[in-house]
């Protein structure tokens, strides 16, 4: 792998997996694909979360380039819990605080790092060329922790919708960068 675009999908009606892209988060995919055009990157493959919001919002740049969209259920947000949670961003930051954190029928941290982990390792292994993976936000943040152990809940809520970060090993060593500018 070249290099790794790292996307979180555009603003959402809901939570919902099938929750469809707002007027606003339509026009947002819509900057989204004349941006990703527009820095250059040729992009062997798109792989996606399977949720409705994250296939939303690369279609456009997807249909302009003539590539698939690939799904893959180890980009899906993660789950803080099957049952309602009133708190959810406490629990959100204390999972931040305690990775192995895990209520009940939810994921853990840990675990779901762990499965974009493996993901992106899969990528490494291979020659991919340049990759782009769309994602959710807590997903994303969990990603970034890879490269930069300092990223915590402060920076999950500073994250955009959409956002884009690009990954790429520089001298053997891995370094991100924000990379969305509006």
């Amino acid at each position: 792998m070249d290099k790794l675009i790292l996307v979180r999908h555009s603003e959402t009606e809901g939570q919902h997996e099938d929750s469809p892209l707002t007027k606003t988060g339509v026009r947002q995919a819509q900057a989204l694909a004349t941006f990703l055009e527009q820095t250059g990157y040729d992009f062997d493959r798109i792989i996606s979360s399977p949720f409705l919001r994250a296939i939303e919002t690369i279609k456009p740049f997807a249909m302009k380039k003539g590539l698939s969209i690939e799904k893959d259920e180890r980009l899906e947000e993660r789950i803080l819990s099957h049952e309602p949670l009133d708190d959810w961003e406490e629990v959100l930051h204390d999972t931040f605080q305690d990775p192995e954190l895990k209520l009940t029928g939810g994921e853990s941290s840990k675990e779901a790092k762990d499965r974009i982990q493996s993901l992106v390792k899969e990528l490494e292994d291979h020659e991919e060329g340049n990759v782009l993976l769309v994602t959710h936000g807590n997903l994303l943040a969990l990603l970034l922790q890879t490269y930069n152990r300092e990223i915590g809940f402060q920076d999950w809520k500073r994250l955009t919708r959409p956002d884009v970060f690009l990954v790429q090993k520089l001298g053997g060593e891995y370094t991100v960068e924000r990379i969305w500018d509006r």
